[in-house]
């Protein structure tokens, strides 16, 4: 064990006065893994590589891009499809490291932050990860977290909890939560509670609470019941009801009765107006449509408007030549008003059951504080 987690394992971050921020707080970086896997996408995977294009090419306009390639190969093959469009590669941190599959959301660290923003330092939690207690390639993937840590210089808290007289590492990924950066922090039953706890089993609902409120600083956990059909995550929380404010939520709504989706997104449209922020106050929540079903093979996908990602000055939008693509953008257009809300096709990004808020990870803006710094802190 490194004398980095010697460290790390000794505290909860909220202990050092950590929590994790907004989406909509400044960035240094937007961190990206360039799709390779092509048990992904199938005969898919080329397109999706444009659809990367695309989001790199406005992410670049407001704020760094980490890239991360799974070996030369891939980055070589990347850089010419991003020289194509325009992209200077030169202004891209680019890093080669092994990893499984290119879902970063979920794989790769969750960043927190203390202090006022202008005076921030940055820091990263580390929790487990196990191929959302599904598929068999993930160890690489597990391993993200205290690679970027590495790179970047920066303190790295390993979230274990206490269980039969030793300490267990604690499953998460970033797209089973949403915060507001105020300690509210939205998830679902079905993913963190359901299949038998697939992730946690040795843990209980008030253990993976407390992981959450020390871990990440979620003074109110607000628990939502069951995720989209076909989101072979087992209900993410970033397809179904995203933090766009400090108390404002916008939830997904199928008007649809006869589609699969309508009875559940309905009852956690009911839990949200039910719920309650720190103050007792109501959130304030925005309705968007769900894009008409979209399957594959036979399958249903998770196709969603609300796996957006909120950069600094744009916010991506997946769309799907669906009559309500337009819908959903202006939506989000007047919650954004100071930022350019811009659709990416992610009809073809879809078949890998995932879209672009799956496949980012921002970095908040903010001075890396250092394994020896945290250690005398």
């Amino acid at each position: 064990m490194s004398g980095q987690d010697r460290v790390s394992d000794a505290m909860w971050p909220t202990q050092k006065h950590f929590h994790m921020p907004a989406e909509w707080e400044p960035h240094e970086a937007t961190w990206l893994i360039w799709p390779h896997n092509r048990a992904d996408w199938e005969i898919k995977t080329n397109a999706v590589e444009w659809c990367y294009v695309e989001m790199v090419r406005h992410l670049m306009r407001g704020e760094r891009v980490s890239l991360i390639y799974r070996d030369v190969m891939v980055r070589r093959r990347a850089e010419r499809c991003l020289r194509l469009a325009g992209v200077d590669v030169d202004r891209i941190d680019a890093h080669v490291m092994p990893v499984d599959r290119s879902w970063i959301r979920d794989s790769g660290p969750i960043f927190l932050v203390r202090g006022p923003v202008k005076r921030r330092e940055v820091a990263i939690s580390d929790w487990a990860f196990n191929g959302w207690a599904r598929y068999r390639s993930w160890r690489h993937d597990n391993a993200v977290p205290r690679r970027i840590a590495t790179c970047l210089g920066m303190q790295r808290f390993v979230i274990r909890l206490a269980e039969s007289k030793r300490m267990r590492a604690v499953v998460l990924e970033g797209g089973s939560i949403d915060v507001n950066g105020h300690g509210q922090l939205l998830t679902t039953e079905e993913c963190l509670l359901g299949q038998k706890q697939a992730r946690n089993p040795q843990f209980t609902r008030e253990k993976i609470e407390l992981a959450l409120r020390e871990g990440l600083g979620a003074h109110n956990v607000l628990w939502l019941g069951q995720g989209l059909v076909g989101d072979d995550t087992r209900g993410h929380v970033d397809a179904i009801a995203r933090f766009v404010g400090v108390n404002t939520v916008v939830a997904a709504v199928e008007h649809d009765r006869r589609d699969v989706n309508h009875d559940r997104l309905a009852k956690n449209l009911t839990r949200l107006r039910s719920m309650r922020n720190e103050h007792n106050h109501p959130f304030e929540v925005v309705i968007l449509p769900m894009p008409r079903p979209i399957s594959f093979g036979g399958d249903r996908l998770p196709a969603s408007y609300l796996n957006f990602y909120i950069a600094n000055n744009v916010v991506l939008v997946p769309t799907f030549n669906d009559v309500a693509d337009r819908e959903a953008l202006s939506i989000l257009s007047e919650l954004f008003q100071t930022r350019e809300v811009i659709g990416i096709y992610a009809g073809d990004l879809i078949l890998g059951l995932g879209a672009l808020h799956c496949v980012t990870q921002q970095q908040p803006r903010g001075r890396h504080i250092s394994p020896m710094e945290q250690a005398d802190d």
